[in-house]
């Protein structure tokens, strides 16, 4: 199993995360992003910088991740690219994309596209919370743990 991220827009204190997860459970860990990003000196994570353009971060990640990878991307759409292909899609504040609840995270983000084209002031998401962090690496947690267990049997 490897970890990609959808790095253009994460916060920094979820990439600390999945550093340090990274090196702990020496799994390996890609950042992807259309800017240069500073990562640690580790044989388990690497960036890659791809050119600039509608989608590209996402289509390199689709390109790449294998059944049973996990994404790390607050993006629906690449979410549900990548539950297509069985692999998995967390986001930055610990929600845990499945088939079971892609569609209608869709659906609502479509909606949302909607309101705000025809005028509507929906807002953005509010900053990452002290709450979020946890969240994240709690749901890490258990999903490596998880990962971990069944490999073993």
């Amino acid at each position: 199993m490897h970890i990609y991220v959808d790095a253009d827009a994460l916060p920094n204190p979820i990439k600390e995360i999945l550093f340090r997860a990274a090196i702990r459970l020496r799994t390996g860990l890609t950042l992807v992003a259309n800017k240069t990003l500073q990562v640690p000196a580790s044989e388990h994570i690497a960036a890659i910088r791809v050119g600039q353009g509608f989608d590209v971060v996402d289509a390199a990640i689709v390109e790449r991740v294998q059944p049973g990878d996990l994404v790390i991307t607050a993006d629906i759409p690449l979410a549900a690219l990548v539950i297509e292909r069985d692999a998995h899609a967390l986001s930055p504040r610990g929600e845990l994309f499945s088939k079971e609840n892609i569609q209608g995270r869709l659906a609502m983000r479509n909606l949302l596209c909607e309101l705000r084209d025809g005028g509507v002031m929906t807002g953005g998401p509010p900053p990452l919370s002290n709450r979020d962090r946890e969240a994240f690496a709690n749901a890490l947690d258990i999903f490596m743990t998880r990962q971990s267990a069944a490999k073993r049997g």
